[in-house]
């Protein structure tokens, strides 16, 4: 009897052992994520309108080491004629050196010439930290310095270093529902008059396991803009996200 009840404690106590580690694993994400957003509007008749906004993104994660890229456009035309055309394009390379402490290095590309610009690029380094990672928010910050290149409409050329700082909210609303804010500031550290300020506002909300709702709200200031044009921009898309 002694014995029969010795080998059934030393069974209980393995299969607790055994199942203790996998109950504690926690899940990880995958090191390979990309969305896709997708936006489109027609009207034919007594209109005729045409707006679509499409973006991509792509990031992999391995260690320390993160890489991503993304594409965007926002494009419209009313009675024939093209009245928004905005393409930009970027990628960017993360370095964790302890502890959500890392460093940065991105680089960025945009074509908006209903903004005065054929386009625009920027090259910038810096130090990244997670601030707040905890209870549904998460909240980073950087800090750098950026190269900027810019050909006007006229074809003149304009070159600049600037500071760079930037910062991302993101608030859980449920386990796959939320809402982030991202913004930056190029402040140049050559005319002081000449600060540039990004603001982008997202609702993301599912209604499947891949595909969400997404609504963003975004505004571009700039204090010199281009002779004859204005200092801010705003933008408001709305379409579906693909997730994979």
């Amino acid at each position: 009897m002694n014995s029969r009840r010795s080998a059934a404690l030393i069974a209980v106590t393995l299969g607790t052992l055994c199942a203790v580690p996998a109950s504690a694993q926690k899940p990880t994400k995958p090191p390979l994520a990309a969305t896709i957003d997708l936006g489109f509007v027609n009207t034919a008749g007594n209109t005729d309108v045409t707006t679509l906004n499409g973006a991509e993104k792509v990031g992999y994660t391995s260690g320390p080491v993160g890489v991503s890229q993304h594409f965007s456009v926002v494009y419209g035309r009313s009675a024939g004629l093209t009245n928004a055309s905005d393409w930009k394009a970027g990628a960017r390379l993360d370095y964790v050196i302890d502890d959500g402490v890392g460093v940065f290095a991105l680089g960025n590309f945009e074509r908006n010439t209903f903004a005065g610009f054929k386009w625009y690029f920027e090259e910038a380094a810096g130090l990244a930290a997670t601030l707040v990672n905890t209870g549904g928010n998460l909240l980073k910050a950087e800090v750098g310095a950026s190269l900027n290149q810019q050909r006007s409409l006229t074809d003149s050329t304009n070159s600049f270093i600037a500071a760079r700082v930037a910062a991302t909210y993101r608030r859980n609303l449920t386990d796959a529902a939320y809402v982030q804010e991202e913004a930056s500031a190029l402040p140049n550290l050559q005319q002081t008059k000449d600060l540039r300020i990004n603001s982008e506002t997202s609702l993301v909300a599912p209604i499947s396991n891949r595909i969400a709702v997404k609504m963003s709200y975004a505004i571009r200031f700039d204090n010199l803009p281009e002779p004859t044009f204005k200092k801010t921009d705003r933008i408001f898309t709305s379409g579906l996200q693909i997730v994979f």
